[in-house]
């Protein structure tokens, strides 16, 4: 199954959501918006290191109707959640283990309320089309919508990283997921056509433009994954214990040559999850003056390296992702770059295709993926998009 890029669907999703919105509430929408879901090119479990990571938004996203309410009430219809709707007060927000797509609702505006507790109640009636469970973000995606729709009904001073801040604290504080900032950030803050360095430390970043030829092509491996999760959590441990060993904050403190010299003090499994964090920092650094120079090869050569370092050394990888990832790489060599993304486990292989490549590319996983694995996979031809507070 591939799905083309087209800004057709964008409005498509707006004039769908403002349909929806008077169905439920019997009257029109204040106003729409709408949040990107995201892809990282390089730089995976490296942002909760305190570390660098290269993403892209991408016009794959969450669409938001909203108005506002003169009570506490939220309302929330989610189309893409069997059409579930769930209400609760702002004074009164509990974990719902039925509605679990409910929470990033709540967590999200209880966070927002820390900053600003006068907001009231809204009616909001939610869909998208970010594949979910994929590592393309659609938790995220989700939380920053919510944001910028309730920035717009209430007027609110709320910078992308502000957003970006809040989102992740709803996650790590009510929805039990240890994320980083990059998620959030990118849905927040990306740049059409632009790939984003983020120093997850500082929280500064710097675009670099995708060439023009060159494609991101995303691939579900559709086995099915879930971030919330004790082995997600765990790799998160298992790096803070290292930066621990070091007496750092962080993993980002520490380099390559230190952790070499601590090799024999290390637990063979801690010194791998740290040594792959470390020099994935190094490549996404290079990739993205590699992308400025429009340097294939250096971007390729990363792009693999990565990979292999998350096959191998984070252990987060699976045989379908390897075989995907293989595929692919045939074809491109050194004229593209493929690698698995997001946190692993399943998910999502992305690509930095030329265009001329990109048939023979689809053809080969279309050809052989299923055959080999037994699952379909679903194809996404993307571009980079504008974050929702950019």
């Amino acid at each position: 199954m591939s799905f083309p890029v087209s800004d057709q669907q964008g409005y498509e999703q707006q004039v769908l959501v403002k349909i929806l919105f008077e169905q439920q509430f019997k009257r029109s929408a204040s106003l729409v918006c709408h949040a990107p879901g995201r892809v990282n090119i390089i730089g995976d479990h490296t942002d909760y290191n305190d570390g660098f990571v290269l993403p892209a938004a991408i016009n794959y996203g969450t669409t938001i109707a909203a108005s506002k309410r003169e009570d506490l009430i939220v309302k929330v219809y989610a189309h893409d959640c069997e059409q579930q709707i769930n209400e609760f007060s702002l004074d009164d927000i509990t974990f719902d283990e039925e509605m679990m797509w409910s929470n990033y609702v709540k967590g999200t505006l209880q966070a927002l309320m820390k900053k600003h507790p006068s907001i009231k109640g809204a009616n909001l009636a939610v869909t998208g089309n970010v594949p979910q469970g994929a590592g393309l973000s659609s938790s995220a995606s989700f939380e920053i919508a919510i944001l910028k729709a309730f920035s717009q009904l209430y007027q609110l001073e709320l910078t992308g990283i502000d957003a970006a801040l809040i989102g992740q604290q709803a996650e790590n504080d009510f929805v039990g997921c240890n994320c980083g900032i990059m998620d959030q950030l990118i849905s927040a803050m990306g740049q059409q056509g632009h790939a984003m360095l983020l120093d997850c430390k500082s929280l500064s970043f710097e675009d670099a433009p995708i060439p023009d030829d060159l494609t991101l092509f995303i691939i579900n491996s559709n086995v099915k994954r879930g971030l919330v999760d004790s082995e997600y959590n765990l790799r998160r441990e298992q790096c803070e214990a290292v930066a621990k060993y070091f007496g750092k904050s962080a993993l980002r403190e520490v380099t390559l040559a230190q952790l070499n010299f601590a090799k024999e003090q290390l637990e063979p499994e801690l010194f791998k999850r740290a040594r792959h964090v470390i020099t994935e920092n190094t490549r996404a650094v290079n990739a993205l003056n590699a992308l400025k120079n429009n340097d294939m090869v250096t971007i390729s050569a990363a792009m693999k390296a990565s990979h292999l370092s998350l096959r191998d050394d984070f252990e987060v990888t699976t045989k379908e992702m390897d075989g995907l990832v293989n595929m692919i790489d045939n074809v491109l060599g050194e004229k593209g770059g493929v690698r698995m993304t997001g946190g692993g486990f399943g998910g999502c292989v992305v690509a930095l295709v030329p265009l001329e490549l990109v048939a023979q590319v689809e053809s080969v996983v279309n050809n052989n993926y299923e055959n080999k694995f037994g699952l379909k996979p679903s194809i996404y031809h993307c571009t980079a998009t504008q974050g929702a507070f950019r």
